[in-house]
């Protein structure tokens, strides 16, 4: 059921009443910004300090929209991946969807969409100053934390090519030279359980070890009716060991070593209810009967086939039905080594972060979300995505002029070997469900008989084709034969080898032309070079043949919409069966500059105000999707005719234009920050799942009006004069983040985040001003999916004392208030999800100096329910001939699908420490 009205409100209002933003304090540093860890001294007296333009600086002083949050912070809020940074960062939203290995960040309402690993993030994910080149590899458990930071708007002269939107840069506890350590032991509500612990001290007099571990279990949020288990549960295991060696005061080492596994089941689906029933909670108020047995043929056909009709209106019920024989079971691995090396010589510091990673991540999927077996992906290791990447960066940094400027230069390195393997293949029953879809949708609907060969009436059947298409009917129903019996066929093995090469130059420098006055100048080259070799297997002739025997009536009105019909969905939209034993490949180049100048002025101690521009960039590259291999069947007569269409897979890459003004106030216990902010991107990288195949396309802007051409349902409409071609998405609005601490026990924060994030009106298609794919026609003037224009955030921390035998209270209470926004990336009106609060909780004694505590905790507290993204289901879309039409968008008869958010949790944790 949906949150009550006074639930929401009651959120908005400790959010409201809150004073101060998440920015929790990290203790200051000396010259090497990783040396001293976070506390809850810093954190009362707001010493806060960030690395956010690569020297350690209070964040009152740094001219940057970053918000800093605390080890203590990450704890109650009980944070143990990058997801629950949401609470604490309104300009934040990370949320994960069909696969845990690829989820989604997003700052200001701008991130990449979509589990596609061709795509790079817009908010680079960089953990102990190592790139992590998708942000779904933050989705794990992160061990001891010493502090976040979240850095928001382009960030492309320190952050690299792929930081667009912003970075999320992660600091973890570092060895220490005193003995000491630390474990927790969590039992909460689905059987879950947490364990983890570290250990730290010294090997010798400079040599410094730690060892973290954290080991998880959990059962699944959602109850598989059909088979009886559970999906989307946890089970993982995470290590790290550090050494820190220091033989000086100028020299010192760290390495590190981690290494995760997960064997998890991940992720089921659930059908969006699209039912006139008011009293079955939903993501909106789109009440069309999409749903329905009178309304969507659809319908029929899948509840003939198996699927209960329960499962179709069933609101935000947790029940899914997949396939027997099917699994969403996967395996991921991720494990690495990073050398960070600090030399100081004559009052200069050399910084070398040398860095190989291995990430690998395979999972099965009953990719229709139903009880039939329309579409799969088998769980083996058939069907992964492998990350190989060693990277090198080095800093030189300094002072010049007697201190009147500080100067850092560097480069960076890069090489990344992307293996992408699929099996995506046809359930055993698609074929009898294609063919009922087409004889139930057409004007043969009279035939149906889904218990039937070819799913028409025996004998009447035959002879009313025979009667309607005279010379046509045998190919006709050879066809349906044909696409009856099809099971079990698809991709025997898609495989994508893509490597990558960068290097940069880069240079950041602050000018302090007075004491009050400083000028900031950024600037860095990238240069790219990715290269792709893809093999394509496949077992469907029954596309080949379906082709071949229709191609020939298509031509004819009576016949095209059933021939079409046949061929589209046997061939899954497209050609992609005439890819068996096809090889391509293809090269890309890139080079772009990007960088920053900034002015900022402190007309007192306590304020600073600044002004800035910044250019940033995001890498071009390739859809790893064959469904971008569109064409006539004809061109895939031979190896040299699908290498022609190889440049259909290509993206450019994505460019930012951003202009920010702030104000930083600081006294102590008392911080307030406001930012106005507006950012225009041009290309921007989107992809889109239609139902049958992934889109990926760059989006701009017009400067003339195309008469509506971009919001038509032709492919051919609505292109732009090359020199008419501007910008497509604009982001601009306001933030504001303060914190008070009025007393040494007492916190209070809060965050607000305005952001109007959304697409210009006449869009087009690529930068040459081609037309916009017509699938994407809401998107003119409307806002990006994911792009809620109003955040609110705030929390309160009490921590009172118990007498005098040293023991302490703990009291906390965080919030997120989020306002309308649409889930789905082509802006379909049924994937809107309402306005929605989450409220977590924790309380807690503690003992003397921390030594131990017990904490009752909640997420979720009032158990409201959100999707975090509504999709076209597969294949699962009704014929658009019948008398119903969706009045919000023409002709969708579409079946849609929710990945669901995490509903209420709540345990007991037990912590100690020495």
């Amino acid at each position: 059921m949906r949150t009550p009205q006074s639930r929401a409100l009651f959120g908005a209002l400790l959010l409201s009443a809150s004073v101060a933003a998440i920015a929790s304090p990290a203790m200051a540093q000396d010259a090497n910004p990783q040396d001293e860890a976070t506390s809850e001294e810093a954190e009362n007296t707001g010493d806060i300090v960030v690395v956010a333009q690569g020297r350690a600086q209070l964040l009152s002083d740094v001219p940057v929209a970053v918000s800093a949050v605390s080890a203590v912070t990450l704890q109650n809020s009980g944070a143990n991946d990058i997801r629950q940074l949401n609470q604490v960062a309104p300009s934040l939203l990370v949320s994960s969807t069909g696969s845990e290995a690829n989820g989604s960040a997003r700052i200001r309402g701008i991130g990449t969409v979509g589990d596609n690993p061709g795509l790079e993030s817009s908010v680079a994910v960089i953990i102990d100053g190592v790139y992590r080149s998708r942000s779904g590899i933050g989705l794990n458990e992160l061990g001891e934390i010493d502090r976040v930071e979240v850095l928001r708007g382009p960030q492309g002269t320190l952050g690299g090519r792929n930081a667009s939107a912003g970075v999320i840069s992660i600091f973890s506890k570092k060895p220490e030279f005193q003995l000491g350590g630390n474990f927790e032991a969590t039992y909460g509500n689905y059987d879950f359980i947490r364990l983890a612990g570290s250990i730290t001290g010294p090997l010798s007099e400079t040599l410094a070890a730690r060892l973290d571990g954290v080991y998880v279990q959990r059962d699944g949020f959602l109850n598989d009716v059909r088979n009886g288990t559970d999906v989307n549960d946890r089970d993982r295991f995470f290590v790290r060991g550090q050494f820190l060696f220091e033989p000086s005061d100028t020299l010192s080492f760290r390495l590190i070593g981690d290494y995760t596994r997960r064997t998890e089941s991940c992720c089921g689906a659930v059908y969006v209810d699209q039912s006139v029933n008011p009293y079955i909670g939903n993501l909106n108020n789109v009440a069309t009967p999409l749903n329905s047995t009178t309304g969507n043929n659809i319908i029929n056909v899948l509840r003939d086939l198996g699927q209960p009709l329960s499962g179709f209106n069933q609101g935000y019920s947790r029940d899914i039905w997949v396939t027997r024989g099917r699994s969403f079971a996967g395996e991921t691995t991720d494990g690495g080594v990073s050398l960070e090396a600090n030399i100081e010589f004559g009052g200069v510091t050399l910084t070398s972060i040398t860095a190989y990673r291995d990430y690998k991540s395979g999972q099965g999927g009953d990719v229709d979300y139903s009880a039939v077996d329309i579409l799969y992906r088998a769980p083996s290791d058939d069907a992964f995505r492998q990350f190989q990447t060693f990277s090198q960066e080095l800093r030189l940094k300094g002072e010049a002029f007697d201190g009147k400027l500080d100067w850092l230069i560097g480069g960076y390195f890069a090489n990344e070997d992307l293996t992408l393997q699929d099996n995506l293949r046809f359930g055993s029953e698609y074929g009898r469900f294609a063919a009922c879809r087409l004889i139930s949708g057409s004007g043969l609907n009279g035939l149906y008989s889904p218990t039937s060969p070819s799913c028409i009436i025996p004998g009447v059947g035959q002879a009313t084709i025979t009667g309607a298409f005279g010379a046509a009917a045998p190919a006709i129903l050879a066809s349906l034969t044909r696409l009856d019996g099809m099971s079990n066929v698809g991709s025997t093995i898609d495989r994508y080898e893509q490597n990558s090469r960068n290097w940069a130059l880069f240079t950041h420098n602050i000018f302090h032309v007075t004491d009050t006055f400083d000028v900031t100048l950024g600037l860095r080259y990238t240069s790219e070079r990715k290269t792709l070799d893809a093999r394509f297997g496949n077992d469907n002739t029954v596309c080949t043949a379906n082709q071949a025997a229709l191609s020939g009536f298509l031509t004819n009105p009576g016949l095209a919409a059933l021939a079409g019909g046949i061929i589209g969905l046997s061939c899954q939209g497209n050609s992609t069966a005439e890819l068996n034993g096809v090889t391509i490949n293809n090269r890309r180049t890139e080079d772009e500059f990007s960088g920053t100048f900034n002015l900022s002025w402190r007309p007192t101690d306590d304020l600073m105000v600044y002004a800035s521009y910044s250019h940033g960039y995001k890498a071009g590259g390739f859809n790893l999707d064959r469904s971008a291999l569109k064409s006539p069947i004809a061109s895939f007569a031979s190896v040299g005719g699908a290498q022609n269409l190889v440049r259909n897979l290509e993206f450019d890459a994505e460019t930012v234009d951003a202009y920010e003004i702030g104000a930083k106030y600081s006294t102590g216990p008392f911080s307030l920050t406001v930012t106005g902010f507006r950012q225009d991107f041009s290309d921007f990288q989107l992809n889109t799942f239609n139902g049958t195949v992934f889109l990926v396309q760059n989006v701009n802007g017009c400067a003339t009006n195309l008469g509506g051409a971009d919001r038509d349902t032709s492919a051919a409409t609505g292109a732009c004069a090359a020199g008419d071609v501007t910008y497509g998405v604009r982001s601009q609005g306001v933030e504001v983040e303060a914190s008070l601490v009025p007393a040494r026990n007492f916190r209070v924060a809060a965050g607000l985040t305005y952001a109007n994030t959304s697409y210009r009106n006449n869009l087009v298609g690529t930068g040459n001003g081609a037309p916009l794919d017509p699938a994407l026609r809401k998107l003119p003037g409307d806002n990006l999916s994911n792009a809620p224009e109003l955040v609110t955030t705030g929390s309160i921390t009490w921590t009172p004392e118990i007498g005098s035998s040293g023991l302490s209270g703990l009291v906390y209470i965080d919030g997120r208030m989020t306002s309308d926004f649409n889930t789905g990336s082509d802006l379909f009106p049924q994937k809107e999800q309402d306005a929605f609060t989450v409220i977590n909780a924790r309380v807690g004694l503690r003992g003397p100096d921390d030594r131990w505590s017990v904490e009752l905790w909640a997420q979720n507290l009032f158990n409201v329910d959100y999707a975090q993204v509504a999709f076209n289901t597969p294949f699962q879309a009704g014929a658009t001939a019948a008398p119903f039409v969706d009045p919000q968008y023409p002709g969708g008869r579409q079946i849609f699908s929710m990945f669901l958010a995490e509903p209420r949790t709540y345990g007991l944790t037990v912590r100690t420490r020495f």
